[in-house]
Parts: structure tokens; C-alpha cells; sequence
């Protein structure tokens, strides 16, 4: 099994994953241009990230990889312990980070395909970062009295990381979300969390 990651994008989630999964880790960094190359293409035809080969099977997307990964290696319990309750819960975190948090960053990240204006940048950021600190305040009374987003650790931890990541980055408010910098400094200490970040140079 095979990932191709770019440094601190939503790969690198998975990248994470297949750390606490206990299975071997073959990771492959790519960057902006490998995307365009043509061996790139032949893997993942879109050119973009993510994609992870497992033999002759190829998967992109990160709504699908983070599950896939939990599946390989159900020892690891990282999609959940298999109960019929706790498998949605953790479902249902990944779609929270997938379709409405990692959405939120668009218009901080390419403005321009939002409003062609650059005038009006600055107004469409302002609104994002409000619209994301509302989410997190979310995620924030979900980690109010649990170490988790689910019941456990999961593939949803790692992808929600990523995000509080960007959110640094961006200059997303978050003071005064305390729980969320306790998740935040629990995923820091992670020897999975920093092996996969130093592998991509992000330390």
C-alpha cells in the first residue's frame, strides 16, 4: 500500500492514519509538479492529491481513503470497534471535516473562483474565517468532554488535525476554544502525528 501525499494537504491525514494503523508505511511525496507529470496522471488522471495504491488497486478522493485504510488494518480500530453504533459516529466526523470544514477553507485558499473581484478578497475571507470558527466551536462542545471525536481515536482525528492545521495558517480565530487546543496539543505529541509530518517536512 502506497500513498502519494502532498505536504499538509488533506493526504496528510492519511498519511497519519497509516502511521497508528501498525501496517508498513510506504509513502510518497509529491509535489506541484509532479501533479502535472504524466506518471503522476497515470496514477490519479485528475492530478491532484490524494491517491494510495494498494497493488492493482487505485483509490483518490479522501472521502474514501481514510475508511479503506481502517478497513486494511481493523486491529487498529481506526474506524471504529465495529459495533453498529460507533462506525456511523465515526462516519459521521469524517463527513463533518470533509463536507463542511475542509469546504470552508476554499475561499481562503482560491478566493479568485468564488469572486473574480480582488477587491472584494478581503470581504469573502472575513466571512470564511467566521463561518469556520462556527464550525469549530462545533467540534469544540464535541471535545468538551471527550479526548476524541468519536468514542476513540480515528481516521476522523487525524483528517480533523489537518484542518486546525490550516486554520493556523489562515488566520482563523480560535481563542478561547480550549478544547480544541487540548486536541490540538494531544495530536502534537504524537509519535504517529510527527513521524508523518516530519516525513513531509513540515516540522
Amino acid at each position: 500500500m502506497k500513498l502519494y501525499t502532498k505536504p499538509g494537504a488533506c493526504s496528510t491525514a492519511d498519511h497519519i492514519a497509516l502511521h497508528w494503523s501498525g501496517g508498513e508505511v510506504d509513502v510518497q511525496v509529491v509535489d506541484s509538479a509532479d501533479l502535472k507529470s504524466e506518471w503522476y496522471r497515470g496514477i490519479n488522471p485528475t492530478g491532484s492529491v490524494l491517491a494510495l495504491q494498494d497493488g492493482d488497486f487505485v483509490l483518490t478522493q479522501n472521502a474514501a481513503i481514510p475508511g479503506y485504510i481502517a478497513d486494511c488494518f481493523p486491529d487498529a480500530c481506526l474506524g471504529g470497534d465495529g459495533s453498529a453504533r460507533e462506525r456511523p459516529q465515526v462516519s459521521r466526523w469524517l463527513s463533518f471535516v470533509g463536507s463542511d470544514v475542509h469546504p470552508g477553507f476554499m475561499p481562503l485558499f482560491h478566493p479568485a473562483r468564488f469572486i473574480g473581484d480582488e477587491a472584494q478578497h478581503d470581504t469573502l475571507k472575513q466571512a470564511a474565517r467566521a463561518r469556520l470558527r462556527s464550525l469549530f466551536e462545533q467540534a469544540n462542545q464535541r471535545l468538551s468532554d471527550r479526548e476524541w471525536l468519536a468514542d476513540a481515536r480515528s481516521v476522523a482525528d487525524a483528517y480533523f488535525y489537518i484542518t486546525l492545521r490550516w486554520a493556523e495558517l489562515t488566520g482563523v480565530d480560535l481563542s478561547g476554544i480550549e478544547d480544541l487546543g487540548a486536541f490540538r496539543a494531544r495530536m502534537d505529541a504524537d509519535p504517529g502525528v510527527h513521524a508523518a509530518l516530519e516525513a513531509e517536512g513540515l516540522h
